[in-house]
């Protein structure tokens, strides 16, 4: 098998972007609330094998080698997206966004060498990799000046808006800024990096694949479903001004849960699920970020950090209801090998499982033994970059 440092040798330029596991207030970025990611040591590499006039070519070495369609072709400006599931349309998104967003228009082309650390469809973010680490190639060959913000725009458009798929900014934000970080939505979108430096993690990949296209939707809908039924109800004005029709827009962080406790035991008991997910799970968020702003996180602080994940993880089981039977069996046999807290990382229904263990070698036995296909023992990592430049070859 050809080693992916192979390619490093005669590249013009290759840059890189870090998978991430969804940490905390899972399911919340798309309700504009904040979200906590961190950025780990799986990473995406996009690599420039040579210049192309007229077009661009990408190749995926992991779509090559799993025998799967693996190239794509592409015009230079505004290409259009493919139908069905194509992993190219990724890529192709970011070019346009590049048009769309900065005002680019490409004279040229690349060839595009991909391969790519982070599991696919195992909830830690291998389109946003994918996005970011392309986007991070273009800006960068291309002399296009971006910040980490613009970065992590062009690949959320490439995604939510060119391909369509109803996620959130959290992927795309934690790959180019790295770390861990918190992402607040209001009033106006803005990122604090956290200063703890490392937290011992397991992930555990079920092996069960999911795509957030056939769960965020669900759920959305659930909830609007829910918000429409409360403001049929007598609510008083001062909660009914901060409830709208729609979750984007419903000001969840001004509802008192016990204030809104008595209606909900009105509406379809699904969606008051939904919403009662929603408050819960925001309100031990902030808990947590006690915790995580210190630089150092001694054994009492990752048991604390463990109580609420495990506190997250039921309510995504219980509340928000997307567990299998699978994943509750790998999470029981780490918690039995003593991780400290273990939580659904992404959308749900399959996917990975994240840890919290001062004994993550034992864990990760632990969930092989029970199950996961695979399991990793990581660290926090740094966002995008530029691994290898023409430029500065001799730095490899």
């Amino acid at each position: 098998m050809v080693s992916i440092k192979d390619y490093f040798k005669d590249a013009l330029m290759v840059t890189s972007a870090p998978g991430r596991v969804d940490f905390l207030n899972t399911h919340q970025d798309y309700k504009h609330l904040p979200v906590v990611p961190l950025a780990i040591n799986l990473r995406t590499y996009a690599i420039a094998v040579e210049e192309v006039s007229d077009k661009f070519i990408v190749e995926s070495i992991n779509l090559k080698e799993e025998g799967e369609p693996f190239r794509d072709e592409f015009s230079l400006n505004f290409p259009k997206p493919k139908l069905g599931k194509w992993f190219g349309n990724y890529l192709r998104g970011v070019v346009y966004a590049f048009n769309e967003l900065k005002g680019v228009s490409f004279e040229k082309g690349l060839k595009v060498v991909i391969s790519s650390e982070v599991p696919i469809g195992s909830g830690l973010a291998s389109s946003a990799a994918l996005e970011v680490s392309f986007a991070k190639l273009v800006s960068e060959y291309f002399g296009i000046r971006l910040s980490v913000e613009d970065l992590a725009e062009i690949a959320f458009y490439a995604e939510n808006v060119f391909s369509r798929i109803p996620c959130g900014r959290l992927d795309q934000y934690s790959s180019a800024y790295g770390g861990a970080i918190v992402i607040y939505f209001r009033p106006t979108l803005h990122v604090e990096k956290l200063p703890v430096e490392d937290i011992p993690l397991v992930i555990a990949d079920s092996g069960v694949r999911h795509s957030v296209a056939d769960i965020h939707p669900k759920r959305q809908l659930e909830i609007n479903n829910g918000l429409k039924q409360l403001l049929q109800l007598n609510l008083p004005s001062k909660l009914r001004e901060k409830i709208k029709g729609d979750f984007r827009e419903t000001l969840w962080e001004e509802i008192n849960l016990n204030e809104l406790k008595p209606f909900l035991e009105q509406i379809d008991r699904t969606s008051a699920k939904r919403i009662l997910f929603t408050l819960l799970m925001n309100e031990s968020t902030y808990q947590a970020l006690g915790i995580l702003r210190r630089r150092k996180l001694s054994k009492e602080a990752l048991k604390q950090l463990g109580e609420i994940v495990n506190y997250q993880h039921e309510l995504l089981r219980d509340l928000y209801e997307v567990s299998i039977p699978r994943i509750e069996k790998i999470r029981q046999a780490m918690l039995d090998a003593g991780a400290y807290g273990v939580k659904i990382s992404g959308a749900g229904m399959g996917g990975s499982l994240l840890a919290i263990a001062e004994n993550p070698e034992d864990i990760k036995k632990a969930a092989l033994r029970a199950g996961a296909s695979k399991a990793y023992v990581l660290k926090l990592d740094e966002g995008a970059r530029v691994e290898v430049s023409s430029k500065s070859y001799s730095k490899i």
